[in-house]
């Protein structure tokens, strides 16, 4: 195990009803004036947004909103949100809903301290983030464990039209309370149901493929969310209105995520990255874009760094049979395992299923790789293997 330090400072209410709370807890953490910022109509349809706004009111406290956070927030609105919150005066953000209004929350955060273009945290410029104001948020989608992350993904779109999805971190940028109610998921599409759940297991997996030797308690850590999201993304899948399987699988989300799970260990992300850009082209959500991608990032790396690691995937989550005389006839189950699941929940599994030609690899690859030339751990991407795995998930 390597060396790490870990800061997690969030302070979780988790359970039915604790939307009622966010006043008190935004006055708790010093804010007096919000932005809260949302995406599209289904807070205001819920109900949720009239139920926080009576808890600020409550609470005495002044708010403006947002809303219009598309899945993979785009930097348009950041900038809009940035404005808005210097003009009014703004010193707390609120944002109620999943992984892309989190995201757009922390970047409106931190550019609305900063004097330049917030987008030089996320292209490389500057880093990491240390000044931001205070966020808070309201869970409604279990995925991508934003709610307790250092992370914020944001897509920039140039006046060109070309878009690049970067991402910007600072431990300044985890929220500082997160209000966590599994009832508020009971209302998602399946296809948003299981696009999380994949999202959950795919931040695991970026994290168990390491190179980094003795890591039996993460590796035990991340083998359990693993698992349970086999048992209740099933369970999940056949009753949406399960109380108890929603509020598994939106603890999971947070714990895949947060690093906990991560910590001491060298980790991957190349597969998240490859991920972009299938998000870009073809619109597909993230938790769709890693079902595909995964399995074939795996087989490229059972034949590039070996089986070990992948026969103990296979064995502990699948429970496959090991062949100690074919290892690699192990570590191929465990992938065909994972695809199966990802089949179950309804993924894509192929580029060309969403609309992918051959034709688009060389664009995706050029555009991965532009200003952002590191990409991965356990497998180091360059051009040519990222190509190469694109055109195996064709």
């Amino acid at each position: 195990m390597d060396n790490f330090n870990f800061y997690s400072p969030t302070y979780f209410v988790f359970g039915k009803g604790t939307e009622s709370q966010t006043g008190e807890l935004v006055k708790r953490y010093g804010g007096h004036k919000v932005l809260i910022h949302y995406g599209g109509g289904s807070v205001k349809r819920s109900g949720l947004l009239d139920r926080v706004k009576a808890s600020l009111d409550e609470a005495g406290l002044e708010y403006v909103e947002l809303g219009g956070v598309k899945a993979s927030p785009l930097s348009d609105l950041v900038y809009e949100g940035i404005e808005l919150a210097k003009k009014e005066g703004v010193d707390f953000i609120l944002p109620l809903g999943g992984g892309s209004v989190m995201d757009s929350a922390k970047g409106i955060a931190l550019g609305a301290l900063y004097d330049g273009d917030f987008w030089d945290f996320y292209c490389g410029k500057k880093g990491p983030v240390t000044e931001a104001l205070p966020v808070g948020c309201v869970v409604t989608i279990a995925a991508s464990g934003s709610e307790g992350s250092t992370d914020s993904v944001v897509t920039l779109v140039t006046e060109d039209g070309n878009q690049y999805k970067r991402c910007a971190d600072g431990d300044i940028l985890r929220p500082l309370f997160a209000i966590m109610n599994p009832e508020l998921m009971m209302t998602l599409p399946p296809y948003q149901t299981a696009s999380g759940i994949s999202d959950i297991f795919a931040h695991c997996l970026e994290r168990y493929f390491s190179d980094t030797k003795d890591c039996e308690l993460t590796d035990r850590m991340l083998e359990a969310v693993m698992l349970t999201m086999l048992k209740e993304g099933r369970r999940v899948m056949k009753n949406p209105n399960d109380y108890e399987a929603r509020a598994n699988i939106m603890w999971a989300a947070m714990v895949a995520q947060n690093n906990i799970t991560g910590v001491g260990r060298a980790q991957d992300w190349g597969t998240h990255h490859m991920d972009n850009e299938i998000g870009i082209n073809y619109g597909a959500s993230h938790g769709a874009g890693l079902a595909l991608l995964f399995p074939y990032w795996m087989e490229y790396a059972i034949k590039a760094k070996g089986p070990e690691k992948f026969v103990k995937f296979a064995t502990r989550v699948f429970g496959c049979q090991n062949d100690f005389e074919n290892p690699e006839v192990t570590a191929m189950e465990g992938v065909k395992m994972l695809r199966a699941f990802f089949d179950e929940l309804g993924m894509p599994n192929s580029i060309s299923s969403i609309g992918g030609k051959p034709e688009d690899i060389p664009g995706m690859v050029e555009n991965m790789f532009y200003g952002a030339p590191n990409h991965g751990n356990f497998i180091k991407l360059t051009p040519e293997i990222a190509a190469e795995i694109y055109a195996m998930a064709m």
